[in-house]
């Protein structure tokens, strides 16, 4: 073992095997000693053991529950790498939090249930564990909160796709505590640089000779231009964090700071007073997450033009807050009723980091307008302890507002109101409402696509974007993106990828599909249908989570190369249509004799499951399928899975 262990080390034998315990005695009465279980009571021995003052034991406990990844030395350089720059900074927050605990005279915990991250399991067998992640994650927490009975308060501190959702899920079934998000903010752009969403596509644009070897290296290596926070673009991240703003999860005005900046920090404190002002209130988490507070969270994620797997999220937040379910009916509602409003990265028109989006007044910011336009429940609780309409009388004369308006011009040279535009702007500027959910005969029970995403030059001066041609027909997306690499994909296809649904690879993201698409020169001019799912940084004319998906013998799967497929999206009106026609042979057919033969069909020969699926995955595909599968948004429904297990044979 000599090449293991240092044998000139000699204080390793400079050891104690007794030392003296804490100083001082637990604040214990007799009641206490009585009724208290005995778990309470080791608890304070435990605590007085790691080092805090013994005399402040009885003091309220406050939970800080975080994601934190990797660690850091002092001067913020990794000793061991993070999976992400999403969780690499947290705990500069969970200090800055837990020391304001402290100082308000309560008893600061933390915990940690680290996350993965999207991008880098693009392509990878990774992904095929990004979405169940979510319901492990949230119910690992959900386990470490209860392992603190007592405590009053729960604060979480996240991030990034997967981990910022499951700690909502998990904040969101405490009913009856004190609860409060800390957003971990956004990555700083690189001067210079691509940001995190186009960098992904390096390998594409150089396979296609659209980016040279000397670029890859550099953009590839520049794109971070900070250790922490989210993504630049507006995908699930950003997304989650302003949503948890919409929700009166966090608080107003709190979703993508900078990482690293003093104000990231102030958040992370301030934060931490809310959680304590709200024991002192009784106000918790059933108060604040209402059925109001989902609309709003739905109609900020519409003036933002946020991801599509929120539509995952967002009902799983409301199933462990124990309030109704959206359904498609309530998204399409809102998104009919709520416009675009923010021009950031990837929707554009001019393309804005979110950054920018936090300095041009974020959340808040955007709610003034729905305020005006009476769409917001102003009456809705939040964190601060007041409600929606109160925390905006706050904001509009408030000089946090101005000020970093101000920054924002005098910095970066750019105006507030075009990165957060009135109606009327936006309107002038041909901003689209966010999500359309198109049907048809390849997806009787829906699809969704965001349409506030594609290319304006290939949408009709009607506001409809339409495609009818020949499909190609793969089985998983690595095989696509082997032909988009070797330039096999064409200007005018329409890709369908099919067995990428819960059942075939955990749903996993398309991303490196959609990216090259966005990023190449032809890629406006494809169109992809799909039963995966996207990355919120997806643009284009994408269609997913195709439901039934395939594997569940859905229409989708019976699809073959060559086969006649139409897509029309009516970016205005919000409705949209996804349909197979005829194959190669029969041509074009009237629908609902296309219809017809398409339901004769077998499903593809070659249709399988993923043979690296992962056997934990398998089993959140069969749980969350019981549940309702992904438009309740993959969620564990207990009482709908005890049922099911009732009905099976006894032997």
């Amino acid at each position: 073992m000599t090449d293991c262990y240092d044998q000139a080390d000699e204080t390793i034998y400079q050891i104690r095997t007794h030392a003296d315990g804490p100083k001082g005695e637990l604040p214990l009465t007799p009641a206490m000693l009585i009724n208290r279980p005995s778990g309470d009571l080791f608890g304070m021995t435990m605590n007085a053991g790691i080092g805090w003052n013994p005399d402040e034991l009885d003091r309220d406990e406050i939970l800080l529950v975080s994601t934190l990844g990797g660690i850091r030395a002092a001067d913020g350089k990794p000793i061991a790498l993070a999976l992400h720059q999403g969780h690499y900074e947290l705990d500069v927050q969970m200090r800055a939090a837990a020391e304001e605990i402290a100082k308000g005279k309560n008893l600061p915990y933390a915990v940690y249930v680290s996350d993965p991250c999207d991008g880098r399991t693009q392509g990878t067998l990774g992904m095929f564990d990004s979405l169940p992640y979510r319901n492990d994650a949230s119910m690992t927490m959900r386990r470490l909160i209860r392992s603190l009975p007592n405590v009053k308060a729960v604060v979480g501190v996240a991030t990034c796709d997967k981990g910022l959702p499951a700690t909502m899920m998990a904040l969101a079934s405490q009913h009856n505590r004190a609860i409060v998000l800390i957003p971990g903010g956004s990555t700083l752009p690189a001067v210079g640089g691509e940001d995190n969403g186009r960098v992904q596509t390096i390998g594409a644009r150089f396979a296609n000779g659209e980016l040279s070897l000397h670029d890859a290296r550099r953009f590839g290596c520049s794109a971070c231009a900070s250790a922490g926070g989210g993504c630049q673009f507006l995908g699930t991240a950003g997304t989650s964090q302003v949503v948890a703003e919409g929700l009166g999860l966090a608080l107003p005005h709190s979703a993508l700071a900078p990482s690293g900046e003093p104000v990231w920090v102030d958040i992370a404190r301030a934060s931490a007073r809310a959680a304590i002002n709200l024991v002192k209130a009784g106000i918790t988490g059933k108060d604040i997450l209402t059925w109001k507070a989902i609309e709003n969270g739905m109609m900020i994620h519409a003036a933002f033009g946020g991801s599509t797997n929120l539509l995952l999220h967002i009902p799983a937040i409301a199933h462990q807050a124990g309030v109704k379910l959206p359904a498609v009916e309530d998204w399409i509602r809102i998104n009919q009723a709520v416009p675009r409003l923010v021009d950031v990265l990837p929707n554009g028109p001019k393309y804005h980091p979110t950054v920018r989006a936090f300095m041009a007044g974020g959340v808040p910011e955007v709610m003034l307008h729905l305020r005006d336009l009476g769409l917001l429940h102003l009456d809705a609780l939040t964190v601060t302890g007041k409600t929606v309409g109160e925390n905006l009388e706050w904001w509009e004369k408030s000089e946090r507002r101005q000020r970093f308006k101000e920054i924002l011009e005098r910095q970066e040279h750019v105006s507030p109101d075009d990165v957060i535009m009135s109606p009327k702007v936006a309107r002038e500027r041909g901003l689209t409402s966010t999500i359309t959910f198109p049907v048809g005969n390849i997806a009787p029970e829906g699809s969704v696509i965001k349409s506030t995403a594609i290319d304006p030059s290939v949408i009709g001066e009607d506001g409809v974007y339409y495609h009818k041609g020949p499909c190609k027909v793969y089985l998983s997306e690595k095989s696509a993106v082997y032909d988009i690499k070797h330039e096999k994909v064409k200007k005018g296809d329409i890709l369908v990828i099919i067995g990428t649904g819960p059942s075939g690879t955990g749903m996993e993201e398309t991303y490196q599909v959609t990216s090259s698409l966005k990023h190449l020169s032809y890629g406006k001019y494809v169109s992809l249908v799909t039963d995966a799912r996207f990355s919120g940084v997806s643009t284009g004319a994408c269609v997913g989570h195709v439901g039934p998906e395939a594997l569940a013998g859905g229409p989708i799967g019976k699809l073959r190369t060559g086969d006649i497929v139409e897509l029309r999206i009516d970016c205005v009106n919000l409705h949209g249509t996804v349909n197979f026609l005829g194959t190669a042979e029969t041509g074009e057919l009237p629908l609902e004799e296309a219809t017809k033969l398409l339901a004769t069909r077998e499903s593809h020969p070659e249709l399988a499951p993923d043979p690296d699926l992962p056997d934990d995955t398998k089993l959140w595909a069969a749980l969350q399928s019981l549940s309702g599968g992904t438009w309740r948004g993959c969620i564990y429904d207990v009482p709908r899975i005890v049922e099911a297990f009732k009905k099976l044979p006894k032997d």
